[in-house]
């Protein structure tokens, strides 16, 4: 149900975005995960495949733990427990799936990664958290103004528009860009129902997956 992914461009999407969650801590803790890649940031942006439109923008910090910062995202998934659209436990797994739960074929993901030092990975990932619930149809509103406000991103401009997002963060030094696509249908539950078996996670910020 790729369509009801967007938070600016289908009336579907806007009914879908996610109620504000708030995960306890015992999982929140249990579920942090950490990569030991250099830090680094990461911009995906959803883009139809019919139309060119951007559909939704999303954040992959990868600090001293990963977590994907998904604003008033639909993405799900029962083993990683969210708080105030941050999403912790970002496994290898999940960060496929993430990509795969939007990359369909109406939608593909351009995943834009860059580089950066510890203290901008750790005022990032302080920054999301404190950011609360983000309102509907404001994905890259809020993620332009989280990424606005780290020292080393003052160019990114504040603006609704994920292709405008993207473009601005694709023109910072050192960006790696790719784009994922994938002819899976629109309604791909079965896929879904597969992604979301159980997954056990280590306890504190292991490297499980």
């Amino acid at each position: 149900m790729r369509r009801l992914l967007s938070c600016l461009v289908l009336p579907l999407a806007l009914a879908a975005c996610a109620e504000p969650k708030w995960a306890p801590d015992e999982a929140v803790n249990a579920a942090r995960f950490s990569t030991g890649n250099p830090p680094s940031v990461t911009l995906f942006t959803v883009i139809s495949t019919n139309t060119g439109a951007g559909g939704h923008s999303a954040l992959m910090i990868d600090g001293q733990e990963r977590v994907i910062f998904d604003p008033a995202g639909t993405w799900y998934h029962p083993s990683v427990p969210e708080r105030n659209d941050v999403d912790f436990g970002i496994t290898e797994r999940m960060y496929k799936f993430y990509i795969d739960y939007h990359a369909r074929e109406s939608w593909y993901v351009r995943e834009q990664r860059l580089a950066v030092t510890p203290q901008q990975a750790a005022a990032l990932l302080a920054r999301v958290q404190s950011n609360g619930a983000v309102a509907k149809m404001m994905c890259a509103n809020d993620t332009s103004s989280v990424l606005r406000s780290i020292p080393g991103f003052e160019s990114i401009p504040a603006t609704s528009s994920p292709l405008k997002l993207s473009k601005a963060f694709g023109q910072l030094p050192g960006v790696i860009t790719e784009d994922h696509f994938d002819n899976d249908p629109d309604d791909n539950s079965g896929v879904l129902m597969i992604q979301q078996a159980p997954v056990r996670h280590g306890t504190g910020l292991g490297k499980t997956d």
